[in-house]
């Protein structure tokens, strides 16, 4: 077959038609000239992309700010000043050996990598779900029942769990994502010092130890002056790096010490030389594993986020996500690896639609278009963990070889691979001179805490009520204590409640049958 005729590239977005949305192929798409400016639209979300140089000319910097026009949301880059600082430093770092002793002087200086966390037993899997659905970001209901926020996540959190544990029995029983974290902090702090910037790094989790809270606690203890926060989820979403930013917002906003700690964050970077570079090798080494590398489909699988967060809450995932393989795939070009290769949204949860194409639906179609060499690119993930060992290993691999497709193979997740690493030191390091700088910002006269207003405004965009975020459980609590009854008895009056809706719309039930509801017959 025309391996040219699965090529796919990525610069648009969203389909712009519920039966453009429902393919399950995704339509082929062309190439984005690569150039000093990029523009995307994205179901009504415009992404502009100007780099322009700061400080030296060995810095490029830019600025993602958000406005919204009725239902449309647009992000841009702009050229940087000396009192903003940018979404993301997506700092394309010309280059490597930077002397910063100058930037370092006599501070303190912190960074913390925040990441998803995950249970490290099977006893830990069910209270980690009850903290992940927890989260407004992750569960969105109206306000008028977010009363029922925690409730419904124990009640999903309880039914998930015995299949949850099954998958983490699967891969030995746990997440290795805290043991993987804690090896890249590790090496992130040696390569810093490395280049002359004695740092100290640290780990937060949003739904698990050690949780951003634990780490927040740990930087006051040591003093830390300048602090960089930087999300190991290479694109921005407000599911991921959104939510833990609001949580590092409220935590900020009811502690002195951090309100007056400069700081600043690096929400995304997956146009970094190094990230991208870093891929390409990975693929590389991976494809030479096929009889014939150059017909081997390439497969991009990332992390699905519901379909509303996009077309509703101007949401850049989809964009950044379509652009970080577009560069990955430029940069194979250039080391003359032309592959077809396709990208793919997994992991979807509940009755709500997803980013699509969907990675099992997407598969099945590869097989029936007779694809015969395929190799998964887990785009999204730094870390190896249930979603890669797992949902991708096994899951997708079974399903691959069911649909006809003979030769599968898998990239790793970058982990503690060099070039990676050394590339985040530098754009911690990039990011110093801000640290900070957003001080002196005023967002629509609220005096944001975490230093970022186009982050803010973003947050905004999607939740201008700003939800109390709950606090971590480590042990769900079931028995006579006071907390258990009194989510135990809030459990009991949901269950009633449902109960006698049923019963006034249908009835039939129990309580009809039993003639207690004679008003209702």
């Amino acid at each position: 077959m025309n391996c040219q005729a699965l090529k796919m590239i990525v610069n648009s977005p969203c389909p712009t038609s519920p039966s453009a949305s429902g393919r399950r192929f995704p339509r082929l798409l062309p190439r984005t000239v690569s150039t000093s400016q990029r523009i995307h639209h994205c179901s009504g979300v415009h992404l502009e992309a100007f780099l322009t140089s700061d400080l030296s000319d060995k810095y490029l910097v830019a600025k993602y700010s958000l406005r919204r026009s009725g239902t449309q949301c647009s992000i841009s880059k702009q050229p940087l000043n000396k009192n903003s600082w940018p979404l993301g430093a997506m700092v394309a770092s010309k280059s490597q050996d930077v002397s910063t002793t100058s930037r370092v002087g006599d501070e303190n200086i912190g960074v913390l990598l925040l990441n998803l966390g995950g249970p490290e037993t099977l006893d830990d899997v069910q209270p980690f779900l009850f903290n992940l659905f927890a989260d407004p970001d992750i569960i969105r209901l109206p306000r008028l029942f977010r009363f029922l926020q925690k409730p419904l996540a124990q009640f999903v959190s309880v039914l998930r769990a015995p299949k949850s544990k099954e998958g983490y029995a699967s891969i030995g029983g746990g997440s290795p994502l805290r043991r993987i974290t804690d090896a890249q902090a590790e090496e992130l702090g040696k390569s810093l010092w490395a280049k002359n910037v004695p740092a100290k790094v640290y780990v937060g989790m949003r739904y698990w130890h050690p949780f951003t809270e634990e780490a927040i606690k740990q930087i006051k203890r040591d003093g830390i002056t300048k602090l960089v926060v930087l999300p190991l989820y290479p694109q921005f979403s407000i599911s991921t790096s959104g939510s833990s930013l609001r949580l590092l917002e409220s935590i900020f906003r009811e502690d002195e010490y951090l309100v007056n700690m400069q700081h600043t964050i690096i929400p995304s970077w997956y146009q970094r030389e190094g990230y991208i570079k870093a891929m390409a090798n990975l693929i590389e080494k991976e494809l030479e594993n096929f009889d014939c590398p150059e017909k081997a489909v390439i497969f991009f699988s990332a992390h699905g986020v519901p379909l509303a967060y996009v077309e509703e809450a101007g949401d850049p995932y989809k964009a950044e996500m379509e652009e970080c393989v577009d560069l990955i795939m430029e940069e194979l070009e250039k080391r003359s690896r032309s592959n077809p290769y396709t990208l793919a949204y997994q992991s979807r949860v509940g009755p709500v639609e997803w980013l699509k194409p969907y990675t099992d639906e997407t598969i099945i179609d590869l097989g029936r278009k007779g694809v015969k060499s395929l190799l998964a690119v887990p785009i999204s993930f730094v870390s190896e963990h249930i979603e890669t060992l797992e949902e991708i290993d096994v899951e997708y691999k079974e399903l691959a070889l069911k649909s006809g497709i003979e030769k599968w193979g898998r990239v790793p997740a970058l982990g503690c691979e060099p070039t990676f690493l050394s590339d985040l030191a530098d754009a911690v390091i990039e990011s110093l001179p801000y640290v900070g700088a957003m001080a002196m910002s005023n967002i629509e006269a609220r005096q944001s805490l975490v230093p970022l207003g186009s982050v803010e405004e973003l947050l905004v965009a999607y939740d201008s009520q700003r939800r109390e975020l709950p606090p971590p459980v480590t042990v769900w609590e079931w028995g006579w204590t006071k907390n258990a009854e009194t989510w135990n008895g809030r459990a009991a009056m949901l269950a009633v409640l449902v109960l006698l809706v049923l019963e006034v719309t249908t009835g039939e039930g129990f309580i009809q049958q039993w003639g207690t509801l004679p008003l209702f017959r």
